[in-house]
């Protein structure tokens, strides 16, 4: 067989829709790709895949591109799972790593989801496609369509850090600022559809960002050996990778790779000033009110309503994991202090991450011989704004006092 999927599938009340032809929701909601996972497991096995280069297309039978055709790829490969000792002693855990997604093409997970998309819609014959983005999104799928050769337009907030504005430019793609919130840069895409021909590959309004996203889940099982963590706690914005990694877990559970019946529990993280999806949890919703007057540093917290709501709360129900917010005024500090702990390059979103664990740790939700696994969604180094400096300054070359130099404080 050239590709293993059967159908897609809605999200919202399991309606089936031909995977041959273009597809965007169903009921204005999320589409599932569904696979013949009993062919898979018959031409497939983790012995096998362990023979395959290290990159996100080792995992092609589980992927919606059919397997004679070349994906549009900047050479996307795992990313690593990196044991983060001081930080766990600070936690209080025996187990601690970071998967540390900013070392994918660029520079975020967004990679992933955006090297499915524009493949798939280099499959189908697309040539514009658009975006409404808070920043690394757009700057992935520019990048992409670039490799593909195809047109893009990128609509993203006026305060998107100026280094996802400069990656998308580079890349060719039309850019525009937009005064108001990655909801209202969605809006000027969907509205443009007819008129501008291009493809919407907003988060969710297309079938296959999921099918990258839930890469992350097949490469976390095969690095723990298939034998899953017990808790995975990941920053949510519009939350496709949380829904990605929760369908690959039940798609290994069902070619029964997993050794263990245990899955892990999914911990969603938000910031206080955007926490549409912990609010919901906490009031035992499936659907989440958007966020009014949204705001954080880490602009991919910044996703007021995200259309798929219910598959985040579903999936976080199911783990028997928590949404849970952090204090916003605390999220540059932690930056700080966690990159400087591990010399990983720790994202806004990612530090959120991390007051999230100290949260769950005092409430007993976490305890000490859980194995923890936190998400770093993309590198530091696109978020300058957050990260500005009041570094001392030498005037004198040659009359520095060197036994002071410790005592002085970068802050």
């Amino acid at each position: 067989m050239s590709c293993y999927v059967t159908h897609l599938e809605s999200a919202i009340d399991g309606t089936t829709l031909d995977a041959n032809k273009i597809q965007t929701l169903h009921k204005e909601r999320p589409l599932w790709v569904r696979y013949d996972l009993p062919a898979i497991a018959r031409v497939l096995s983790p012995e096998k895949l362990a023979s395959r280069a290290p990159s996100l297309w080792r995992y092609r039978e589980l992927l919606p591109l059919p397997l004679d055709e070349t994906p549009v790829s900047l050479g996307e490969g795992m990313s690593p799972l990196i044991p983060a000792h001081r930080l766990a002693q600070s936690f209080g855990l025996d187990q601690f790593w970071i998967k540390d997604e900013s070392q994918l093409p660029t520079g975020s997970f967004k990679s992933r989801g955006l090297a499915l998309a524009i493949t798939m819609a280099h499959h189908f014959g697309i040539q514009r496609v658009a975006i409404p983005t808070a920043g690394n999104a757009g700057g992935a799928m520019a990048a992409y369509a670039a490799r593909a050769g195809m047109e893009a337009f990128v609509f993203m907030p006026q305060d998107t850090p100026v280094i996802n504005q400069i990656e998308c430019v580079m890349a060719g793609a039309h850019v525009f600022l937009v005064k108001g919130l990655i909801t209202d840069c969605g809006k000027i895409v969907r509205q443009g559809i007819n008129e501008m021909k291009w493809f919407d590959c907003s988060t969710l309004k297309e079938p296959y960002r999921i099918e990258g996203k839930k890469t992350m889940g097949l490469e976390l099982a095969e690095q723990f050996n298939w034998h899953l963590p017990d808790v995975i706690v990941y920053p949510t914005g519009g939350g496709t990778g949380l829904i990605g990694m929760w369908k690959a877990f039940n798609e290994l559970r069902e070619l029964g790779w997993l050794t263990a019946d245990n899955m892990p529990k999914m911990v969603s993280v938000q910031s206080d000033g955007c926490a549409p999806i912990a609010r919901a949890f906490e009031a035992g919703e499936r659907f989440a009110t958007p966020w009014e007057n949204a705001h954080t540093c880490a602009s991919g917290l910044r996703v007021p309503a995200a259309v798929g709501d219910f598959m985040i709360l579903d999936a976080i129900r199911e783990s028997g994991g928590w949404a849970v917010s952090v204090a916003e005024t605390d999220i540059v500090s932690t930056m700080y202090r966690a990159t400087a702990m591990e010399g990983i390059s720790v994202c806004p979103e990612a530090a959120a991450c991390v007051l999230a664990i100290e949260q769950l740790i005092v409430k007993g939700q976490i305890t000490r011989t859980d194995r923890v696994v936190m998400f770093n969604t993309g590198t530091a180094n696109k978020y300058l704004e957050t990260a500005r400096l009041n570094l001392p300054v030498i005037n004198d070359p040659a009359g520095v006092d060197y036994s002071t130099l410790a005592n002085n404080k970068t802050s």
